[in-house]
């Protein structure tokens, strides 16, 4: 009885640890769902009830030249294939999720500077359609904030340019 009493204090401690745990779980923002009805860019999304979705953790050559450009021109890009990529992630984000219904998970902070939620969006198969643009090589890794996935994405990205697709083509 008495070694069972020492005991118990261990036991209260690892299940209060285990209740906050999943208290902080239930307390985290809930998933959000929405039909996606537009598609901005290869980065940027409309979803009916939220608004403009930012995919989170990708940066997605815009269509016209712009500052940004000199990130990917660093990395030997040609201003011609940043357009051409611009389109093919476009075309891909509608083929993937137009008129679809997504789910979002956000990160921390939940918006940009413009106000645009910031988002992982998962595609009705399950995918995450950030993740499917770097696998394309039509995206690259957000790199100047921290977020949950950074890992893997950059693994991702790493393997396209390997491989050579998209805008990692020769």
């Amino acid at each position: 009885m008495k070694h069972s009493l020492r005991k118990a204090p261990g036991i209260l401690l690892a299940a209060l640890a285990c209740v906050l745990l999943l208290a902080g779980y239930a307390c985290a923002a809930p998933q959000q769902q929405g039909k996606v009805t537009w598609v901005y860019d290869g980065d940027t999304i409309k979803i009916a009830g939220i608004g403009k979705v930012r995919l989170l953790g990708i940066d997605v050559p815009e269509r016209e030249g712009s500052p940004r450009d000199r990130y990917f021109t660093r990395q030997g890009i040609s201003p011609a294939t940043l357009r051409r990529v611009h389109a093919q992630a476009r075309r891909l984000v509608r083929e993937r999720s137009y008129g679809q219904t997504v789910s979002l998970r956000t990160g921390q902070p939940a918006h940009d500077r413009y106000g645009r939620l910031l988002a992982y969006v998962v595609l009705p198969d399950g995918r995450l359609l950030n993740r499917l643009l770097l696998e394309r090589g039509l995206a690259v890794v957000y790199r100047r904030f921290d977020f949950t996935l950074k890992k893997d994405f950059l693994l991702a990205e790493k393997q396209a340019r390997q491989a050579g697709r998209g805008m990692w083509e020769d």
